[in-house]
């Protein structure tokens, strides 16, 4: 599963926070692997990062409230800082590798160039992706095995024109996520710089 610490748009305390909360995850969940970083106002900070583990840790959705002295400005009030953990959106890729398997072709006479061979044999070939539903049609040639060829190439298309839509999906929605926030009622609480953790 794959999980975003967010800042939102909170100030460089809050950067700090999911520097903190990163470094705990670690330490507690050994497989954790950071895919993405966007570094923060501050060496050692970061706006976001997103991460990558086996285990699962949907229960962490929601806000992490850390509770700490800004060590950037000594002078403020504000003690309670947060930052936002929310599941990436899956992205599926249907066809990273084309598995000529999973597709049912079906063929039928074509209407195409081809003279009087064209109602007699049965030269158009609907190729029919079976995990995705996907059907493409080709009638041009007066091959089958050509037509064939060409179907498989245009399925392969239509397919990968899909992910392409369902990626672009996901990072718009992921990137909504940076910058939502809820404040209230903590999936987590941590205290003190030594981020120990309370509740």
């Amino acid at each position: 599963m794959e999980i975003q610490l967010s800042s939102g748009s909170g100030p460089t305390e809050c950067e700090l926070a999911v520097s903190k909360l990163l470094a705990s995850l670690v330490s507690e969940f050994a497989d954790i692997k950071v895919i993405e970083k966007t570094e923060g106002s501050r060496k050692g900070c970061f706006r976001s990062v997103k991460i990558s583990t086996e285990n699962d840790l949907s229960f962490l959705e929601g806000t992490v409230q850390w509770i700490c002295k800004s060590p950037f400005r000594p002078h403020h009030g504000r003690k309670n800082w947060f930052v936002d953990v929310s599941l990436c959106h899956a992205v599926s890729v249907e066809c990273k590798e084309f598995d000529e398997s999973e597709v049912r072709f079906e063929t039928f006479r074509s209407s195409g160039k081809g003279g009087q061979n064209v109602n007699k044999v049965e030269t158009g070939v609907r190729a029919i992706h079976i995990p995705t539903g996907i059907s493409v049609v080709c009638t041009e040639e007066r091959s089958q095995h050509i037509n064939k060829q060409i179907a498989i190439k245009r399925l392969c298309e239509a397919i990968e024109s899909r992910n392409t839509a369902h990626i672009a999906s996901a990072k718009s929605e992921n990137r909504l996520e940076h910058t939502r926030i809820e404040r209230g009622n903590p999936v987590r609480v941590y205290e003190g710089m030594d981020f120990r953790l309370i509740k």
